[in-house]
């Protein structure tokens, strides 16, 4: 019987053992960000079969993408593939690793290690011109797969905030550094920026040469900048996909304790409250800050707020926090703003004090206008 000695194998590892009696081969690939093989109908490899995460081996009665089945669903779907307990099963995608990881990762969990990824996949196995089909196969008989939980393999939302907290513990998010940094919105619909705490950024694409994994070599490289003799690894991504990415690179150093966040960051986003903005302002500089933001009621300030605030505070201070006014969205100016206050504890009279030097800022120009009058009210009712 064939079995697998590593998570990884080569393209011509698969040729060579295309007839072994208890060979599996599934074609899990999911959308990316292009076009598919499963879209254009470039082919697919002998005997290949169709894992469907979407829609098959994912709870899709869930509240977050991708989420893990269960026990019955995956082994029923299983054996619909005609899997066995004694398949050797090598999982692959039309992108050269991106989604097969996860089949891979979610066959371990429910208990079958005989299975590896194919290094590369469907762009490395066309590269060696060997044969592809333009269909399907069809399973031969129905599978008696038996699912077996390693509860240990994933991790869910309070799980994740307790490893947050642990020393000996390192999370890696697997998305691009744009989206790690907040700089480019998360693609899900609503979905807010942001990170995990106390994770790092690594994204999948590193752990890749084009289209197949690194070598041995550079990858233990790239862990060893993060790990500092972590004993535990956890993996993050965006829905749960490409941190199985880089579970499989660690997997092929040899690193053991890994840990995959199912929800990843589309739970964690959504079940956390977007953090306060802080800010290190003196009063001074709150005291700028507030006026500034009270001129812009109608989106700019003129001369005669400019004077106003510069009167309160030195000039070096005013553009200090000009400066840093002008990069905020109004979200930003009103977290930084409450944190500020609270930070410094105002009292109510001093409170009062501010309004009454927001009302003299909007007087200065002799017009106090509708959108003064209500940008006064709002920070009244915010600030008291």
């Amino acid at each position: 019987m064939l079995q697998t000695e590593s998570p990884l194998v080569t393209v011509d590892w698969l040729y060579k053992h295309l007839e072994a009696e208890n060979l599996v081969i599934l074609d899990a690939t999911i959308p990316k960000f292009v076009r598919t093989s499963i879209e254009d109908n470039l082919g697919y490899i002998p005997n290949s079969l169709f894992f469907d995460i979407k829609k098959k081996f994912s709870n899709i009665s869930a509240d977050f993408p991708n989420t893990i089945p269960t026990s019955k669903q995956f082994q029923s779907e299983a054996r619909e593939l005609g899997i066995n307990s004694n398949s050797c099963i090598i999982v692959y995608d039309a992108h050269g690793i991106y989604s097969s990881p996860r089949a891979w990762w979610l066959f371990k969990y429910f208990g079958h290690t005989n299975i590896a990824v194919l290094d590369g996949g469907l762009p490395e196995w066309m590269s060696k011109k060997y044969a592809t089909q333009k269909k399907y196969s069809s399973p031969q008989a129905k599978g008696d797969f038996i699912a077996d939980i390693k509860e240990e393999l994933f991790t869910n939302f309070s799980g994740v905030n307790r490893f947050s907290k642990i020393e000996d513990t390192l999370i890696f998010d697997a998305r691009s550094f744009e989206r790690f940094r907040g700089e480019v919105p998360e693609p899900r619909k609503g979905l807010r920026s942001g990170i995990i705490p106390n994770s790092v950024n690594l994204p999948y694409t590193k752990l890749l040469n084009g289209h197949t994994l690194k070598s041995e070599e550079e990858l233990k490289s790239v862990f060893e900048t993060f790990a500092n003799n972590r004993e535990r690894f956890v993996f993050s991504c965006g829905s749960g996909v490409t941190a199985c990415n880089l579970a499989l690179g660690a997997s092929v150093v040899g690193y053991k304790n890994l840990v995959v966040y199912d929800g990843s960051w589309t739970e964690y986003g959504t079940l956390t409250p977007i953090p306060m903005e802080t800010s290190n302002w003196n009063k001074d500089e709150l005291m700028a800050y507030i006026l500034l933001y009270a001129a812009h009621s109608d989106f700019k300030e003129n001369n005669h707020e400019r004077n106003v605030i510069i009167s309160k505070v030195d000039m070096q201070t005013f553009q200090k926090v000009h400066d840093e006014f002008s990069q905020d969205n109004d979200f930003q100016s009103i977290q930084k703003i409450l944190a500020s206050i609270e930070t410094h504890k105002y009292s109510s009279e001093k409170i009062d004090e501010i309004l009454a030097d927001i009302k003299g800022l909007f007087f200065a120009d002799s017009d106090f206008d509708i959108k003064e009058h209500s940008m006064l009210l709002f920070l009244k009712r915010i600030l008291k």
